[in-house]
């Protein structure tokens, strides 16, 4: 229409193009005569840490689930208490009136 974005035209690329890796480069290892120990491990395989990523995931959407009802509760409730006290006003004021 009016305004129209015009996208720029880029050469198409083919997926099935493996993508080339930078030269590696390999230096010498450094030698010195400190009296260096291997780094000792943690001892436990990181597939427990991603099984907690996943649970806390779960849990925080639980949670927001949960809360977000009861905040749709509470503005029913009231809307509800509102809505029944405009009608107890009514009815005080028109047996006032007879």
């Amino acid at each position: 229409m009016l305004l129209r974005p015009k996208m720029p035209d880029a050469a198409p690329v083919s997926i099935a193009q493996t993508p080339t890796r930078p030269a590696e480069h390999h230096h010498a290892p450094v030698i010195c005569s400190c009296a260096h120990t291997p780094m000792a491990s943690a001892g436990r395989p990181l597939s427990p840490l991603v099984g907690r990523g996943v649970s806390a995931v779960a849990a925080v959407l639980v949670v927001g689930v949960v809360l977000t009802a009861l905040l749709a509760t509470v503005a029913i409730t009231a809307v509800s208490v509102s809505i029944a006290a405009l009608v107890l006003r009514s009815l005080l004021n028109s047996a006032h009136k007879r």
